[in-house]
């Protein structure tokens, strides 16, 4: 449904990306953050689903067209290892915001895994998004202060998660609730990334289905 193009990064560079368009022309826009595997098939599919759901979705290329295998995990970490956080929400993220604010759409922001890292960053970071959604990840709170959130939060973690545990998970409610910021928070009976539909070891479709029919009520509250 969607294809790749390039956009225009507040630094005055350019990023490329993977656009998916509602049939609407006033649809709000969404941006979503990939996975530390790059810009897999899960994500791009993903961009197309929000599309069939009445969104335009863009999915910024962070590795810059590498993509890694699912089977090498140590690949993907010394990507997602390589990757300067900031400047990436800074740039890549916030210019594929701006591309949707630009056209005067509602902007959201969303992303998994290395991508929910990125998604808090962003709700901190980047004024022209207007509601985020975090799956499975999460960064230091020391790089975004929960207390420095600016927008409406939805949170969907995982309890069987090795990498964004139960423990970081209560600590980033904690944070939250003492700084008198709001979040609708979700855990699920499940390993870390359950929505990704091409990891048959980890996906949970009752998990996933119930995270994404959550996630479309909060876009409805919030883009429309």
């Amino acid at each position: 449904m969607g294809s790749f193009m390039t956009y225009p990064r507040p630094d005055g560079g350019t990023a490329r990306g993977y656009l998916a368009k509602a049939s609407v022309a006033d649809a709000p826009g969404i941006v979503v953050i990939q996975e530390w595997w790059g810009l897999q098939g899960q994500i791009t599919g993903l961009c197309d689903r929000l599309a069939r759901s009445g969104y335009d979705a863009l999915a910024p290329d962070l590795f810059h067209g590498t993509v890694v295998p699912y089977h090498d995990a140590a690949q993907a970490a010394k990507a997602m290892n390589s990757l300067d956080f900031l400047a990436a929400t800074d740039q890549d993220v916030r210019g594929a915001a701006q591309f949707f604010a630009a056209q005067g759409k509602k902007v959201g922001l969303t992303g998994f895994c290395m991508g929910g890292a990125i998604t808090l960053l962003g709700a901190v970071r980047i004024p022209e998004v207007a509601a985020a959604v975090i799956f499975y990840g999460l960064p230091p709170a020391n790089v975004a202060n929960p207390a420095d959130v600016r927008v409406p939060l939805q949170a969907h973690f995982a309890n069987q998660d090795g990498w964004c545990t139960p423990a970081a998970v209560d600590a980033f409610e904690a944070a939250l609730t003492a700084a008198g910021r709001s979040c609708e928070l979700y855990r699920y009976d499940a390993d870390h990334a359950f929505v990704n539909q091409q990891r048959p070891e980890v996906y949970d479709a009752t998990a996933a289905d119930l995270a994404w029919e959550r996630s479309l009520a909060f876009w409805q509250r919030h883009l429309a």
